[in-house]
């Protein structure tokens, strides 16, 4: 496995920025030189952290090291604070984690490390916070990715969207709610933007327009498994057939649940086959 550490001054973060990159490793039968001439470009899983992370979380708290090298998969992790992966201009100078990701990491992997900018090739996914930026990112961007997955982050129904949550859910959610709220220019700006993705799935279905592919999952003992639920029973009223939806018993908002969620949309994305094994050392 080579871990390739950046650290550079983004034009949309206003800010240093440090990112890790998993680059898929020579197997020990092959030659050095034999394979880093080859050419090839691999496919890239674009992974977000959740709230109170950063771009270490994936690497310190999971396998998705072990993951990548079996499968010969690029894995990009960049930090986003807070943010939700939200434009805030402002926040001091300005810091947009959205176009940071589409404009600025993308182009710098695509163009610098030997990782394929076809869309095919092309997936995104986060926990919490993550999940709900990765599906955010993906749909409003479905030339960009092939597919999503979003682990413990249902689509929020609009009319949960529009109110403050208490802190029951967690500490400083209400606040966020209404932080979120006022960023986006009002409740009304809030609904009809891009962190609406219960709304621009579901428009996206009755238009027939392309959507990457949805891979959703959540434990069953989550505080986020009742949205769970809700977005359950409206892709099924809405004939959603090809969104894939998993719950797990027996896992709560954790690392446990995310390291084995994370594996299945793996093989949701399709880049586990069994023929393709890369280094497993």
């Amino acid at each position: 496995m080579a871990l390739v550490h950046l650290n550079f001054e983004s034009q949309y973060l206003q800010n240093n920025t440090d990112v890790l990159v998993i680059l898929p490793d020579r197997a020990r039968t092959v030659e050095a030189r034999e394979f880093y001439e080859k050419g090839k470009k691999y496919p890239v899983l674009w992974l977000l952290h959740g709230t109170f992370g950063d771009y270490t979380d994936w690497i310190r708290k999971s396998n998705i090291e072990l993951y990548a090298c079996e499968n010969d998969l690029i894995v990009v992790m960049p930090s986003a604070l807070n943010s939700d992966y939200v434009a805030w201009e402002g926040f001091a100078t300005g810091y947009d984690p959205y176009r940071f990701i589409l404009d600025e990491l993308m182009p710098l992997v695509h163009n610098w490390l030997p990782a394929s900018p076809r869309r095919e090739d092309n997936f995104i996914a986060g926990l919490s916070m993550g999940g709900f930026g990765a599906t955010m990112l993906g749909v409003n961007n479905p030339d960009r990715f092939a597919a999503v997955a979003a682990l413990s982050a249902p689509p929020t129904a609009p009319e949960a969207m529009a109110m403050p949550r208490g802190s029951e859910i967690m500490p400083g959610a209400a606040k966020r709610r209404a932080n979120a709220i006022a960023n986006a220019g009002g409740e009304e700006a809030y609904l009809a933007g891009a962190q609406n993705t219960w709304r621009i799935i579901t428009e996206a279905y009755e238009k027939g327009t392309r959507l990457p592919r949805l891979y959703f999952s959540c434990g069953k003992e989550d505080f986020l498994y009742p949205g769970f639920k809700a977005w359950k029973k409206h892709t099924q009223k809405m004939h959603m057939d090809d969104i894939v939806l998993e719950e797990v018993k027996g896992y709560t908002h954790e690392w446990r649940f995310w390291d084995l969620s994370i594996q299945h949309a793996l093989d949701f994305f399709g880049v586990t086959e069994k023929d393709k094994k890369g280094n497993e050392f």
